[in-house]
């Protein structure tokens, strides 16, 4: 594994650790929480920033990961600020991107490797 992807595949896992930290406070101080609710959206234009490099570095997506869709989500927090639905923003972080986390696992494993051996 190119040591590029490995170390955006290693930003992701990080990221998403961060979203379980969000999701593990609860919907109710999700929407209470506007702070909360921008490292969210941080979270998420990042993850889709990350998928666009991947993608672009020909990296497949595993069963239960979109490249693409996590690229559009990106692009509308970004430019479509102003129409942010909470709720669709915790559907994102707390079902969506959990099971991103177990699909990419393997590719989390592989990228550690690759570090590993790179030192």
């Amino acid at each position: 594994m190119e040591l590029k992807v490995a170390k955006e595949l290693l930003h992701i896992q990080s990221w998403l650790a961060r979203v379980d930290q969000i999701v593990e406070r609860g919907k109710e101080v999700y929407v209470d929480d506007a702070l909360l609710q921008e490292a969210g959206d941080s979270l998420m234009m990042k993850l889709g920033e990350a998928a666009n490099r991947l993608s672009r570095l020909d990296v497949l997506a595993p069963d239960g990961v979109e490249w693409a869709l996590a690229v559009a989500n990106r692009n509308f927090i970004i430019h479509q600020y102003d129409e942010i639905n909470r709720e669709l923003t915790w559907l994102t972080l707390s079902r969506d991107l959990p099971t991103w986390k177990v699909s990419l696992q393997g590719l989390f494993d592989e990228a550690e490797a690759a570090l590993d051996g790179a030192e």
